[in-house]
């Protein structure tokens, strides 16, 4: 019985010396990490250092500038261009005057929905709706007003716009001695439009013939069945 005793007391200080070893050794290695890094950040402090004298002597900055001015002025193309004679070519997506659109048929495209006006972060659109006076359930925007002075160019009126009634152009030629001729109206706006978007969209029931069918306004909506 006294052997076992013993055998027993053995075995638990092999594995408490084996779970003490494991502990040390873990220890031991955070301790490594912790003054390897250490001695890694006196060493990446003392480098920062000797660069920024090394380039505080040898003027690194201002050797990099006249790299690259010196770039340019060798550049065998001209980058200047003889304005107004030449103008820069601009990409579709660049974000000029803001132009109200029209159908093919000259029937204007804003429905009076006032989601521009929601949607405008600077408080530039002021729409006045009213209704079509043939078609009760329509509307169509009577007053239409930008003041293009306050204007950001952010073109969330465009995307918040349901039937893409507005669009960016690529005018940018709008330097005035009065800023009160930017305060553009619908007609205004209509002609921005005509002279930038030629080639116009269809109006909707062409575009989609079954819209005619699901409008309650219109004259050949079929008869409820009996």
């Amino acid at each position: 019985m006294a052997g076992r005793t013993q055998l027993f007391r053995d075995n638990t200080m092999c594995a408490a010396e084996s779970c003490l070893r494991k502990i040390a050794g873990q220890l031991i290695g955070r301790i490594e990490e912790r003054m390897r890094m250490k001695l890694n950040e006196r060493f990446a402090k003392q480098y920062r250092g000797f660069t920024a004298w090394l380039k505080l002597i040898t003027f690194y900055e201002l050797a990099m500038g006249m790299k690259s001015t010196m770039s340019h002025l060798i550049h065998y193309k001209p980058i200047t261009l003889q304005y107004p004679h030449e103008k820069r070519v601009l990409p579709d997506n660049y974000r000029g005057m803001l132009a109200l659109l029209r159908y093919d048929d000259g029937t204007e495209k804003c429905v009076g929905c006032d989601l521009c006006e929601a949607a405008c972060p600077s408080r530039v659109i002021a729409v006045v709706s009213a209704e079509v006076p043939e078609e009760p359930t329509k509307r169509y925007a009577r007053e239409y007003t930008m003041d293009m002075t306050r204007c950001l160019f952010c073109g969330l009126c465009v995307q918040a716009c349901p039937v893409d009634a507005l669009a960016m152009t690529k005018e940018y030629e709008w330097a005035v001695y009065d800023k009160r001729d930017l305060f553009l109206d619908k007609q205004q706006l209509l002609g921005i439009g005509d002279r930038t978007f030629q080639k116009r969209e269809k109006r909707l029931e062409f575009q989609h013939p079954n819209l005619a069918v699901f409008n309650i306004a219109s004259s050949n909506h079929p008869s409820k069945a009996c």
